[in-house]
């Protein structure tokens, strides 16, 4: 019998609120929350961080992936790579919940690309934090992407392929 999901993994965007409760259970206010026909885009400031503005995330729940970058405090700065996670997504009215599979890609200048997290993510499943099903499912979502932005060598004519054509 497969253990639960963890609490730890899970994130409930309040989309009437624009607010993200992170899986610490920290709540913070989304400066951008609008839901489009691909999904949901958010975005978040980050005050704390040294280097940058602000978190930007796409929520992709066809592909069931977490498009993420950060937004440099300098408009001088090169942006850095972005990363895309496996992620199961649920979308309520009020609400779209993330459970986080740990796996994911880093996607770095013209779609150069390698495979994040691996170990915590075995250690996940190993310890059955991750269902052997969502694992399954984290392992063919990435190795699918990981092809697709590799043939397509660029994350907006990857986006493009997938039939999302605004600007990442």
């Amino acid at each position: 019998m497969s253990a639960a999901i963890s609490p730890q993994l899970v994130e409930v965007i309040d989309v009437f609120s624009s607010r993200r409760r992170q899986p610490s259970g920290f709540v913070a206010q989304l400066d951008v929350c609008h839901v489009e026909r691909w999904g949901l885009a958010v975005e978040c400031s980050t005050p704390d961080a040294e280097e940058h503005d602000a978190e930007i995330t796409w929520l992709l729940p066809e592909l069931g992936l977490r498009l993420t970058r950060f937004r440099p405090r300098s408009r001088h700065s090169l942006p850095g790579p972005s990363t895309l996670t496996a992620v199961h997504i649920e979308r309520e009215t009020r609400s779209w919940t993330t459970t986080d599979l740990l796996l994911g890609l880093q996607i770095g200048d013209y779609g150069r690309a390698r495979i994040t997290h691996a170990a915590e993510f075995a250690a996940a499943v190993a310890s059955g934090m991750i269902r052997l099903s969502e694992a399954d499912y984290a392992l063919r979502t990435v190795h699918r992407t990981l092809e697709e932005v590799s043939r397509h060598r660029d994350i907006n004519q990857w986006l493009a392929h997938r039939g999302i054509f605004e600007a990442w």
